[in-house]
């Protein structure tokens, strides 16, 4: 596929790497030009660097691999309200969320993923890799480590194919937890997990192991 990612910071990297050594067409831009030329380099796997407008153009699939507040510019560089990405799934691995804390800083009933299927009129957009830090895509799927679950959310089962292949090429197991209006349940989770990592506990734990089906009282 002709993947194209947004960003240039650690999630990128992660994942553009993952997916160039899979043996996708990796486009890779930025707010800075000489970053992404820069990052493209040291991935290697024929990976380019482009500017933001072309980043989107004829992709397969975009990762808007930005910080939460850099959203909004960035899909303005890249022609998103223009309708630049309309029809091409975009994923969405953001967490607007307090550093520490945990505390979503979106307004209430409002959702990262919404936002930017408002900054992006057409666009797929599908929530995904949202939890997991960018170190767990960095070596290939197939060197033992067991398979890590990545929950998402999109509103277009052709978008979610393509994100869950995605998944797979880096070494998770996609999970569709059902369409954008669940969206919050994941960004809450994303909260949650922040929240309690930071207070010295493992989210892990917290989250019982169900055998077979949840009990429901």
């Amino acid at each position: 596929m002709r993947i194209g990612i947004l960003g240039t910071g650690t999630l990128a990297a992660a994942l553009g790497e993952g997916w160039a050594r899979a043996g996708h067409e990796v486009a890779i831009g930025g707010r800075s030009q000489p970053k992404a030329a820069k990052l493209a380099e040291r991935l290697g796997h024929g990976v380019l660097p482009v500017p933001p407008r072309e980043v989107v153009t004829g992709r397969d699939a975009v990762l808007l691999a930005v910080s939460w507040d850099g959203v909004e510019d960035m899909l303005r560089q890249a022609g998103g309200s223009d309708g630049a990405l309309e029809g091409t799934p975009l994923i969405d691995p953001t967490n607007a969320v307090a550093h520490g804390v945990g505390v979503l800083l979106t307004e209430p009933g409002e959702s990262m993923a919404g936002r930017i299927a408002e900054l992006a009129p057409g666009a797929q957009v599908v929530k995904a890799f949202h939890l997991f830090p960018a170190d767990q895509w960095t070596s290939p799927p197939d060197d033992g480590r067991s398979r890590v679950t990545v929950a998402m959310c999109g509103d277009d089962p052709a978008a979610l194919h393509i994100v869950g292949q995605l998944v797979r090429d880096v070494g998770g197991t996609p999970a569709i937890l059902g369409p954008l209006d669940r969206v919050h349940q994941l960004e809450q989770v994303a909260g949650f997990v922040i929240g309690l990592a930071f207070t010295g506990f493992d989210p892990n734990s917290a989250v019982p192991r169900v055998p077979s089906s949840p009990a429901v009282d």
